[in-house]
């Protein structure tokens, strides 16, 4: 089972799940006029919390930078097995186990 200190469990693993194998997640830095780092994934934003946890538990990891100046960040493996942990977590819950998964975090 997956520890409460995820935060927004069910969104965590649909990053997770969306990121796959090839998938990167594209941080675009801050710069100095005030507008903080954004992570998107597949053109949608990431929310700030799920993307630093992704990098401060080695699950993700900087792979270099796009023609634009975006660092790309790809599952790491320990990601990848934290990912299909997650995976099957997920298959083995019911529907109302979900739910609440879903609305509480």
């Amino acid at each position: 089972m997956l520890s409460d200190s995820i935060p927004q469990r069910a969104e965590t693993l649909q990053v997770l799940r969306l990121m796959g194998n090839f998938e990167p997640i594209l941080m675009l830095t801050g710069d100095d006029e005030g507008y903080g780092s954004r992570w998107t994934l597949s053109g949608q934003q990431i929310q700030p919390a799920i993307a630093r946890y992704l990098m401060e538990s080695g699950f993700i990891a900087d792979t270099g930078k796009t023609e634009f100046g975006a660092k790309t960040l790809t599952l790491t493996e320990t990601g990848s097995r934290f990912r299909e942990k997650g995976l099957n977590w997920w298959a083995e819950l019911s529907f109302l186990q979900k739910l609440k998964v879903m609305l509480l975090g």
